[in-house]
């Protein structure tokens, strides 16, 4: 199946409830069966993801298929080895390339009783959960902030708790920061000086939850506001006052491209001022990764050249990120180059003899494909999106709620 995607006009105007966010209700679910809460969560996102991870959780087999759920592959990882009984973990053809040996290396040091079925350092799993003894583990902090967060929560109930010293440069620390503020709000105390996180054996304690709505997901609207010429969009459900690391993306939109951001009650309403365009949008995505799809997108469709750093772990998610965005964007007459590792830069220029004028996006089964490329529609006259049911990952109502501002969503079997 695919998408065309057109829009007749520039203004964005309406309403939007955004999807919850799915780092907060994935990590909740674990928090949650932890502290054998009574509670039922609210809000809980209902991607695909976070349907996976529940589902798990809810389970009476010992048998697991995530799909293409890699937060709940690291995160059951974990779980699982401190479970009784014996448990296999697997996924899609692309979850069994994305590696997991330096979670399972480090769970081994505690004690776990992990195999690999097939291919030494990748999924398929075999668990076999037993008591964990806690100690230092080295880890590195530049590979997965989820291999991070996934052992700090179950640090608490390892016996004599954990000393994570983390190694290199920290990716994506507000996820990390995110982890560790959700499990004080069960009870659970750290201490993090310099690059070492020690959690002490101790009891999570049951909380009524409420999770409030995806900054990630917001990302898109603000590419949208970006490249609107009238915008008045309220975002239901988002807090500018966030635990979320992406949050920060106001800022840079309202730098960079003149997107104001108030907050009304739970929601924050877009509006856009008149500024001088940047010569080069200058990012760092170390601490935000999932975003960095979105801006590459939008300094295209504005034709601003950037550079692009912090990038290192797009190549081990969903997709190799970094080559189906040059892949892709390819299709708009654009080269985009990697002057060093984890870096990402386009000069400006355009090859017309390259540029198609209706480009088709593949998704390569990643949902943020589908999601930054759909707002280029506003500039271009039709785009078209491959496997756009893609976008269930993260943001199952995505194509319907850009219907709510005038988009035109054209189905085509292919």
């Amino acid at each position: 199946m695919q998408h065309i995607i057109t829009k007749a006009d520039k203004t964005l105007i309406g309403e939007i409830t955004l999807p919850s966010s799915k780092s907060i209700s994935n990590r909740i679910l674990i928090i949650n069966a932890l502290s054998y809460s009574p509670f039922e969560i609210d809000n809980l996102s209902d991607s695909d993801d976070t349907i996976v991870l529940e589902k798990v959780l809810n389970s009476n087999t010992n048998h697991f298929d995530i799909g293409h759920a890699g937060t709940a592959m690291r995160f059951l990882t974990a779980f699982l080895s401190k479970i009784a009984g014996e448990w296999t973990l697997t996924g899609s053809e692309r979850m069994q390339q994305r590696p997991i040996g330096i979670l399972v290396d480090a769970l081994r040091k505690l004690g776990a009783s992990i195999e690999y079925t097939e291919k030494e350092g990748f999924p398929p799993l075999r668990i076999l959960g037993t008591s964990l003894k806690g100690g230092i583990i080295e880890l590195d902090g530049s590979i997965s902030s989820q291999y991070i967060s996934a052992l700090l929560m179950i640090a608490p109930t390892i016996l004599g708790g954990m000393t994570l010293r983390l190694l290199n440069q920290l990716t994506s620390k507000p996820y990390i920061d995110l982890t560790l503020q959700l499990m004080k709000q069960f009870g659970i105390q750290h201490t993090w000086n310099g690059n070492e996180i020690r959690i002490n054996e101790q009891r999570y304690q049951p909380l009524k939850f409420s999770v409030e709505a995806d900054w990630s997901g917001a990302s898109y609207w603000y590419a949208m506001a970006a490249l609107s010429d009238q915008c008045n969009l309220l975002l239901k459900g988002l807090r500018l006052q966030s635990l979320q690391g992406d949050s920060y993306q106001s800022e840079w939109f309202n730098s960079y491209f003149g997107i104001q951001s108030l907050q009304e009650g739970n929601h924050v309403r877009l509006t856009k001022i008149n500024i001088s365009e940047p010569k080069i949008v200058d990012l760092d995505f170390i601490e935000n990764p999932d975003i960095a799809q979105t801006f590459a997108v939008l300094a295209v469709c504005k034709k601003i050249p950037f550079h692009f750093k912090g990038l290192l772990t797009l190549k081990i998610k969903e997709t190799d990120r970094i080559l189906a965005l040059k892949d892709e964007l390819s299709k708009f007459g654009v080269t985009l180059t990697e002057p060093a590792k984890g870096e990402l830069a386009w000069d400006g220029a355009f090859d017309q003899d390259t540029a198609t004028n209706t480009p088709t996006i593949k998704t390569y089964h990643d949902h943020r494909m589908a999601l930054a490329f759909a707002p280029a529609a506003m500039t271009n006259s039709q785009i078209i999106i491959d496997d756009p049911l893609v976008i269930t990952k993260s943001y199952p109502q995505y194509w319907e709620d850009l219907k709510k501002v005038g988009f035109i969503i054209r189905e085509s079997n292919i």
